[in-house]
């Protein structure tokens, strides 16, 4: 932890000075570091818990988040972030404000502001800190109750991961998630490696031939109405839910912002991508595996992968996972952090002033509310331990208030001129009202999947920005700045890089199906269609290159 603080401190000074150097690092990230940020940002200790105990608990159905998140990257490499880099936009409140107005930048700002500060900050500091505790028993540790450690623990990782957020801005925050990602991936390799052995009785490829044959039916990804993810939600909510977390949620896209060009930032979005394809292997593949080592028995799903670790890993690597522990935590939390503020410093406070802040103190004040946000967090997040309904309940209800309006204003502002702001407005206002009196007042009447929900509003929502175009349609069409900062060029691989990634979600689902591993052998209908997948990709390449 020590080395990736001296690392991130050494490569940062001096780039903090002005407002581009501490929100977007200087518009000067790498695809490398793109990526690894993005890695970091999206997977916490909630997932490393939480995957591994549903793939123990039931199937590999949950790795639905994960996998189908590559196609929501293709998205952003090739059609949201050519439009956001042309713009020059620090935040996705910013670029509404230019395809609609000042209101609707507000609207969006606060609802931002509100689900990080409220629920999404506070339950990545709650979550981590809790898995710290458990994994590493600290109540016993210290001799101390396990509300007064939780406590603790929120302060330390809280203080700890604060100080990337103010004083080293997004670049520190990138560069920090970077070394930390590859930690977590040798983290992961090992466990998924070393349970193998386990399971095959000191042999690995013994392993592999009783993970794939003793209980098969763990391996299957496609999701009943009994499992945690049915397949079919893959196809309305979650799809949408992908779009806007890779595509238009402010603390995700900020290091896509700061891409040094269009071509590396492709490359960094595309990347990620295989990253998240990685997922279920590192994150779910434990689980079952745990399955295997202790059976049913365990007293809740959630200690899978913690009693794996304990078992597992000697203890001299111990240290090493707390590091990779704490790192996937302070990613997120510093992430939220620094986005929370960048949204206060650009969208919010100069609505408040009436005019925009002096470069001079733009940092400075950045610095200050950064430090806010973090200290409301650790006021918050212990108090989610008495939530009644518990952790994944809460951040499931209340997410669902702003992304599903944001990612409705942000596609229709991207593929339409004429829906005026009004629209965008009335979307904001009908969905904050409507899934309020869901979730609320007729949760008991509304028996749906809640991601189902999510698209049925969508439709809503969507039609309602139609009326508006049909009766106040926009008297000109509004343009879109052309003020980009970085170059331009896309990134000749992109096509093919897209072809290959969206090859291995077809291909994943498929090993992970009734005519995959799920089956207890690999038939001849799956060795078709991965054939069927080579080839379609050999001709895609071919095509590519021709026409390049």
């Amino acid at each position: 932890m020590a080395l990736v603080a001296a690392v991130s401190w050494r490569m940062t000074r001096g780039s903090t000075g002005s407002s581009e150097g501490y929100f977007l690092a200087g518009r000067g990230l790498g695809g490398i570091f793109i990526a690894g940020s993005l890695l970091l940002t999206n997977l916490s200790a909630e997932q490393l818990i939480g995957l591994n105990g549903s793939a123990y608990g039931y199937n590999m159905s949950s790795m639905a988040w994960e996998v189908t998140a590559a196609v929501s990257t293709i998205v952003m490499a090739l059609i949201f972030l050519p439009r956001y880099l042309a713009g020059a936009f620090t935040t996705l409140p910013e670029f509404l404000k230019s395809r609609y107005d000042v209101g609707v930048q507000q609207m969006s700002a606060v609802l931002f502001l509100l689900g990080y500060g409220l629920v999404t900050i506070p339950s990545v500091l709650y979550s981590g800190s809790l898995a710290v505790m458990k994994i590493f028993d600290v109540p016993q540790l210290f001799g101390i109750g396990e509300f007064p450690a939780l406590v603790v623990m929120v302060l330390v990782i809280g203080c700890t991961g604060a100080i990337y957020a103010v004083f080293g801005g997004l670049k520190a925050v990138a560069i920090s998630d970077t070394i930390n990602g590859i930690g977590l991936l040798i983290i992961g390799f090992l466990v998924l490696i070393l349970g193998l052995i386990a399971i095959g009785g000191g042999a690995f490829m013994e392993g592999l031939t009783r993970l794939a044959s003793n209980h098969p039916e763990k391996l299957n990804a496609i999701g009943s109405s009994d499992d945690p993810t049915p397949f079919g939600t893959i196809f309305t909510g979650m799809l949408i839910a992908n779009l806007f977390y890779w595509c238009t949620n402010q603390y995700v896209i900020q290091r896509t912002l700061a891409a040094k060009s269009l071509a590396e930032g492709q490359k960094g979005v595309l990347l990620s991508g295989f990253f998240k394809v990685l997922v279920p292997f590192l994150m779910m593949i434990p689980g079952i595996i745990a399955y295997h080592l202790y059976g049913p028995g365990l007293t809740t799903i959630d200690l899978a992968y913690p009693a794996l670790v304990r078992d597992l890993l000697p203890v001299w690597l111990m240290g090493l996972f707390l590091a990779v522990l704490l790192g996937a935590v302070f990613s997120s939390f510093n992430s939220l952090v620094n986005s929370a503020a960048t949204l206060f410093c650009l969208d919010i406070l100069p609505a408040i002033r009436g005019k925009p802040l002096a470069e001079a103190s733009v940092v400075q004040t950045a610095k200050w509310a950064s430090a806010v946000v973090a200290l409301f967090s650790f006021a918050v997040a212990p108090l989610l331990y008495f939530a009644p309904d518990g952790l994944w309940q809460i951040i499931r209800i209340f997410t669902g208030f702003y992304n599903i309006p944001i990612i409705t204003i942000v596609l229709v502002g991207l593929f339409t001129q004429r829906v005026p702001a009004i629209g965008a407005k009335l979307v904001i206002v009908f969905h904050v009202v409507a899934y309020g009196l869901a979730k609320f007042i007729f949760d008991d009447v509304i028996t749906m999947h809640f991601l189902h929900l999510y698209a049925v509003l969508f439709v809503i929502e969507l039609a309602i920005m139609a009326v508006c175009c049909k009766l106040y349609p926009r008297d000109v069409e509004s343009e879109m700045p052309k003020a980009a900062k970085t170059d331009m060029t896309p990134w000749r691989g992109a096509i093919p890089t897209a072809i290959l990634l969206m090859s291995l979600v077809i291909a994943c689902y498929l090993l992970f199906s009734p005519i995959g591993l799920a089956s207890g052998e690999l038939s001849t209908v799956f060795w078709t269609a991965i054939a069927a997948l080579v080839a379609g990709n050999v001709l895609a390449a071919l095509w590519h290159r021709r026409i390049a």
